[in-house]
């Protein structure tokens, strides 16, 4: 993949051209290597993903002042966790803080053949991952009203 984050378009066609899942979770550890690096500083208990088997930093940003617009900066201890982190990334980042707390992040996963080719302690961290997700955008979007009604 030329760029980072990758397209969920990207990723589906990649995806679809491999054909199989030992090919498929090549390409997810090809992706987890893509992830850049994660600041020393945010390597803070408040920033464990609680819920995920593998130990996993994640936190959310508003991209500029005044925008909604979520970044999201994680790591893992573990590469194929790294490679389902650039997914989220990919499907995530650039979003207003909305669409992540309204989306469904489990059409793309089905889409993708995680649900079904991930072991369920993957597939529960993957989902821990996501609720996080949720929540610190639901905490901006409250914020934000909080600030727009002073």
């Amino acid at each position: 993949m030329p760029t980072f984050p990758p397209t969920v378009e990207q990723l589906i066609e990649q995806f679809d051209e491999l054909q199989d899942w030992d090919e498929r979770y090549d390409f997810i550890i090809d992706l987890g290597r893509e992830l850049p690096p994660f600041p020393d500083e945010l390597r803070r208990e408040e920033n464990l993903v609680s819920g995920c088997m593998s130990t996993v930093w994640m936190v959310t940003d508003s991209i500029g002042d005044e925008s909604d617009t979520m970044e999201i900066l994680a790591d893992s201890d573990s590469i194929i966790v790294k490679g389902l982190i650039v997914i989220l990334i990919a499907h995530f980042t650039g979003k207003p803080a909305r669409y992540i707390v309204e989306s469904d992040a489990h059409k793309l996963f089905e889409r993708l053949g995680l649900n079904q080719h991930l072991s369920p302690q993957r597939r529960n961290g993957l989902y821990a991952m996501v609720k996080r997700l949720k929540q610190q955008s639901a905490e901006r979007l409250a914020r934000r009203t909080i600030e727009c009604r002073k």
